[in-house]
């Protein structure tokens, strides 16, 4: 899976290039496949996605942000790969000097994690940040994180998966623990569904609160779900909201790949207050295809994705005001027995903070197991 180095070579045998040809760009795109060879774990990322993830004229992040791309060279062989990442809206709306790495790949040399962690703080530093933090691939609303705990199952759509040594690497160049994320995994069978439907039934006779799916195929519903959304998390930990345009984006992707069924809101009158964001878990076809979309692998997706086991909720937002209101409950349950009618063995749920103790214990109510860690790692620089 991984390839090792035996004892540390000089660092002056590793050349740091920027990505700035079609060939490095080819190179930083599939450089995981060697990284990752042999691991069954491993989930390659959709190629095409990756393009206009980073397609700076087509993803509206770049409206507010920057990237550079970074390739470690130990003679001719690829060896590793990063990003640098500068987000001025998280500069204003934290209010702190943080850049960003991301898109981190490396064999397990920490001299080569050296050089790569070098280049990004270096160059946030010209941009006269004072602190990287990363990984984000490439910001808090993508996948993000790395796996800490829970590497003996593949991750579930959009979210990370590493060789164990990444963290002892970060460690080594003496990034540390900014903030753990939690996932948690439940069945349709759990002792708790009693107690949830009771409490469903009591919150359904007290409230004028209507559940409805959201329609996918209307920009006016990303408005909706784009209030909510920024509303409701503002307060979290690294959390940015989404612009106008970003938004948009994200709902012409879910035209595609989305189940309407599973993203449900919550309304009181017209009113949206909160909503539930389910996706199936595509990583379950992704892993079959090989991350490609050429014409065998539309088919091969097309006929997976209706055999797909697992689905992630991936957002609840409620609205401040209306959060001890039951509201969470109500669309979990809707949720959870949409997910089943649709044949949905199992969920997860995720990220969560490790220090969101509301979320967390309400997870664990309507029968949540933790299971998987990640981490998020930064340094003065």
């Amino acid at each position: 899976m991984e390839k090792k180095f035996g004892g540390r070579k000089s660092l002056s045998d590793i050349r740091i290039e920027k990505v700035t040809s079609k060939k490095g760009f080819k190179n930083f795109l599939f450089f995981p496949w060697k990284v990752y060879k042999g691991d069954p774990n491993w989930v390659p990322p959709l190629i095409a996605d990756m393009k206009d993830k980073l397609n700076k004229t087509k993803n509206p992040f770049f409206e507010h942000a920057d990237i550079d791309l970074f390739l470690a060279y130990r003679g001719n062989e690829v060896v590793g790969r990063i990003a640098a990442i500068l987000d001025e809206n998280h500069i204003k709306f934290h209010q702190e000097k943080a850049g960003f790495f991301g898109l981190y790949e490396s064999y397990e040399d920490p001299d080569v994690a050296e050089k790569l962690l070098d280049a990004a703080s270096n160059w946030c530093r010209a941009r006269k940040m004072e602190i990287l933090r990363g990984p984000m691939n490439i910001s808090m609303n993508d996948e993000c994180a790395f796996l800490l705990e829970g590497f003996d199952s593949p991750p579930v759509y959009l979210l990370a998966y590493n060789p164990p040594y990444y963290l002892e690497l970060m460690e080594q160049c003496g990034l540390k623990k900014a903030k753990d994320l939690y996932a948690y995994f439940m069945t349709r069978d759990h002792d708790t569904a009693e107690k949830v439907d009771h409490i469903v039934n009591k919150i359904k006779n007290e409230t004028s609160v209507k559940l409805r799916s959201v329609d996918v195929r209307q920009i006016k519903e990303a408005e909706k779900i784009k209030y909510v959304y920024n509303n409701a998390w503002e307060k979290n930990w690294g959390f940015v909201p989404w612009t106008e345009k970003e938004m948009e984006h994200i709902f012409r992707k879910l035209r595609l790949f989305a189940d309407p069924k599973i993203v449900i809101l919550a309304e009181e009158g017209d009113k949206p207050i909160g909503f539930a964001f389910g996706f199936p878990n595509y990583n379950e076809v992704i892993q079959r295809i090989k991350g490609r979309l050429t014409p065998l692998g539309i088919l091969k997706f097309l006929y997976y994705k209706n055999k797909i086991k697992g689905m992630r909720a991936v957002v609840f937002g409620i609205l401040k005001e209306y959060r001890n209101t039951g509201v969470s409950y109500l669309l979990y349950s809707e949720l959870n027995k949409r997910g089943i009618e649709r044949g949905y063995q199992w969920c997860e749920t995720s990220w969560q903070l490790e220090d969101n103790d509301a979320v967390n214990r309400f997870t664990e109510s309507i029968g949540g197991k933790l299971y998987k860690k990640y981490r998020i790692f930064e340094k003065k620089i």
